[in-house]
């Protein structure tokens, strides 16, 4: 088929698709470069570095699966890291949630000045992490800590919260809920979105506030939940502030998580293949963890399409 021109327009399509590629790519092409060179290819470095023996000063040494042998059969200090960061992640992203879920059950409610009250209880969630940190030490310093003077007024002993064994988790644990503006957010965006023509049809049935929460807002906004704790157990797992800040591991190792743990073995003991194989099985655990919570918890999930998960 020809134009009025006599020029075929197939051809000329084809060459603005050409044209309309080629500036595509051009335009895509620093996005692709910049995954690469910080991405893809540091990735794949680090899974040949799992398999060798290098401490920086000499060149790698191939040892095949020795390094993966020995995170599981001789690194004690490998399943305490483990043990420390499941037990953090676990609980940090339970009481994390529930507690932001709380305030944005709270955030919702049309009172005067609720735009102050939602920014205050965000403001936590941008301090910087270090700042957070050294905020929260003083707060448990057991000599002059806000939390001892507490329980020294009621004539309660002073405790050990960082340097317990069985209290350094739970502090820290405690520490991670004041930080979950981010979650309260979007949990408060959820329950927005929830159909306000449903609510008034439980309480035209006689329904209360618990059964409007638990039959219409909990189940409307479970996808939002779903992400929110899926996001939060991913991120938990790859703390290490507040071990490198507060507790460099102890005590007794309690609080050696695995990033720490990896960066000990990485920067201060120049162990860098070993710290590349430790690094890889907490990516398969990771993705294992994930595959099991998707599995698990996706059919749990309501989409108002009429779709699960």
């Amino acid at each position: 088929m020809y134009n009025k021109r006599g020029t075929a327009i197939g051809t000329r399509t084809g060459r603005r698709w050409n044209q309309q590629a080629r500036t595509g790519m051009l335009l895509v092409m620093p996005a692709i470069l910049g995954f690469m060179l910080f991405c893809a290819i540091p990735i794949l470095y680090s899974a040949y570095l799992s398999f060798t023996d290098w401490n920086v000063f000499k060149a790698p040494n191939f040892v095949g699966f020795k390094n993966y042998i020995k995170v599981f059969t001789q690194d004690y200090l490998f399943k305490e890291s483990i043990a420390a960061t499941f037990k953090f992640a676990i609980g940090s992203t339970i009481c994390s949630s529930i507690y932001a879920f709380f305030l944005a059950l709270l955030l919702n409610v049309d009172v005067k000045g609720k735009g102050i009250y939602r920014t205050i209880f965000y403001l936590p969630s941008i301090v910087p992490a270090v700042a957070n940190a050294v905020l929260w030490s003083w707060l448990y310093n057991k000599d002059f800590g806000l939390f001892n003077a507490i329980l020294t007024s009621l004539g309660l002993p002073k405790q050990s919260f960082l340097a317990g064994q069985t209290t350094v988790i739970p502090s820290l644990i405690f520490m991670s809920m004041w930080g979950c503006g981010g979650t309260m957010i979007i949990y408060l965006a959820g329950i927005q979105d929830v159909p306000q023509s449903l609510k008034e049809a439980v309480r035209i049935d006689g329904g209360n506030y618990w059964h409007e929460l638990t039959h219409v807002t909990i189940p409307l906004v479970s996808p939002v939940i779903f992400f929110n704790v899926l996001m939060g157990l991913v991120g938990a797992f790859q703390v290490f502030t507040q071990a490198f800040m507060m507790t460099g591991g102890g005590p007794n190792n309690k609080s050696l998580f695995y990033s720490f743990y990896l960066y000990t073995t990485a920067f201060k003991q120049n162990k860098m293949g070993y710290a590349s194989a430790l690094g890889w099985v907490m990516f398969l655990i990771m993705i294992a963890f994930t595959a099991v919570f998707f599995k698990v918890f996706s059919k749990r999930v309501f989409y108002q399409g009429g779709e699960n998960a």
